[in-house]
C-alpha cells in the first residue's frame, strides 16, 4: 500500500537562508522543446509549490531565456516575498576583461530582471580554468556581497580542485554551494568533491538526480529508446547518452530500475524516483536535489513529498551497489572528467 502520511520536509541552512532539501528546477523555461505553458499558468504553478513548502527555485540563469523575468514578476506579487528563495547564475563562457563595473553590471542585470534589490543566491560558472580570472571575479563578488547586493554566493559546475582552491583563497563561509550533477548513474562527486565539501562546509545542489526522468517507474521493463527518434526531451537525450555510452547499457540500467522498484515496495510502494532521490539526499555533503518541473505542463509535487521521512538501509545500499559495481560508474571520472568537465 502506498505510504500517504505526510512527512515533515527536511531543511538545511544555506548562507542566511533555511531552505528545503528539494528545490524546483526550471531550466525547462529556456526552450519550448520540453513543452510550454502560459506565463499565468507558470505563476500559478509556482504558487502551488510554495503552498506545499517548496519555496526554493533554481529557475533563473542569465542564459535561461525569460526565467528570471517570470520569477521576478511572480515574487513581486507575493504578500511575503522574503519567504521565497531564488537562485540565479552568472556564467562566463568566453574570455572576459574583468573589472568591478563588469561584475557589478552582471549582478545588477540579474537584480533588474528578478525585480529585487538583492540576489538571494548567485551561482558562478567559469568556462576556462586556464584563465585564473575566476578568482578575480569571485573576489569582486565577495565585495558586492559585503555591500548587500548578494545574500549568498555559490559555484556551478566547478570541479573539486578548483572548488578547494577557491574556498581556501577566499576564506571560510564565502562559498556556500556548488551545483553539480549527481545521481545513481553519475557518482563523480563521491571522488574528491565530497571531501572538499566536508572540509569547507560547502553543500552540493544536485541536478540530474533522476536522469531526465529515466530513473522512474515508467521506464521499467521498457525497450531501449531510440536516441534519435525525436520524441525525447533534450534532457532525456543527454542522460540516455550517458547511460548507454559512459555508464553501461540498457540491460544493466533495467537491473538498476528493478532493484529500485524492489526497495520502493519495501517502503510501502514508494516510486523509483523517490528511492533514487533519497539515495542522493542520504549523502551528508548534499544540501538539496533540484528536480526539474515543467510548470503548468508536468509537475510531481505529490511524489516529491514522499522522499522525506526515511533513509535507505545498509541492505538497500548493498543491493544498489551490487548493480553499480557492474557498471562503469566508478570509472566515469576518468572517462568524462570531474564534475562539470562535460561542459568544458
Amino acid at each position: 500500500m502506498l505510504r500517504t502520511t505526510p512527512q515533515p520536509k527536511e531543511t538545511f541552512p544555506l548562507g542566511p537562508f533555511t531552505v528545503p532539501r528539494v528545490w524546483v528546477g526550471l531550466w525547462q523555461l529556456s526552450s519550448n522543446a520540453w513543452g510550454s505553458a502560459s506565463a499565468a499558468k507558470i505563476r500559478q504553478a509556482m504558487a502551488r509549490h510554495i503552498e506545499r513548502g517548496y519555496n526554493a527555485f533554481d529557475l533563473t540563469a542569465d542564459h535561461y531565456g525569460s526565467a528570471e523575468i517570470l520569477y521576478g514578476q511572480f515574487k513581486e506579487s507575493l504578500h511575503s516575498p522574503a519567504e521565497v528563495v531564488g537562485a540565479t547564475k552568472w556564467c562566463v563562457f568566453r574570455q572576459t576583461e574583468l573589472s568591478r563595473s563588469v561584475v557589478e553590471n552582471a549582478v545588477r542585470e540579474r537584480m533588474t530582471r528578478m525585480r529585487t534589490t538583492t540576489v538571494d543566491l548567485l551561482q558562478f560558472h567559469w568556462q576556462d580554468y586556464s584563465d585564473k580570472g575566476y578568482l578575480t571575479a569571485l573576489q569582486i563578488l565577495q565585495d558586492l556581497q559585503n555591500e548587500g547586493l548578494i545574500s549568498a554566493v555559490g559555484l556551478c559546475n566547478f570541479d573539486a580542485i578548483r572548488t578547494d582552491e577557491i574556498c581556501t583563497q577566499l576564506g571560510p563561509g564565502f562559498i556556500v554551494s556548488n551545483q553539480v550533477q549527481f545521481s545513481l548513474i553519475d557518482t563523480r562527486p563521491l571522488h574528491g568533491m565530497a571531501d572538499v565539501c566536508e572540509r569547507h562546509n560547502v553543500k552540493l545542489l544536485t541536478y540530474g538526480t533522476l536522469c531526465g526522468g529515466f530513473l522512474a517507474d515508467q521506464w521499467l521493463n521498457q525497450p531501449e529508446p531510440d536516441l534519435y527518434s525525436g520524441v525525447l526531451t533534450p534532457s532525456q537525450r543527454k542522460y540516455l547518452d550517458m547511460i548507454l555510452k559512459a555508464w553501461g547499457n540498457w540491460a544493466l540500467f533495467q537491473s538498476l530500475l528493478a532493484v529500485l522498484r524492489d526497495i520502493g515496495d519495501r517502503y510501502g510502494g514508494l516510486s523509483i524516483a523517490n528511492i533514487a532521490t533519497r539515495w542522493v539526499l542520504d549523502h551528508s555533503f548534499v544540501g538539496a536535489v533540484i528536480i526539474g518541473a515543467r510548470l503548468g505542463v508536468s509537475e510531481h509535487t505529490d511524489d516529491n513529498d514522499r522522499v522525506f521521512g526515511f533513509s535507505l538501509t545498509d541492505e538497500d545500499n548493498r543491493a544498489i551497489e551490487a548493480v553499480q559495481a557492474r557498471s562503469n560508474g566508478r570509472r566515469m571520472i576518468t572517462l568524462i572528467g570531474d564534475c562539470g568537465a562535460e561542459y568544458r
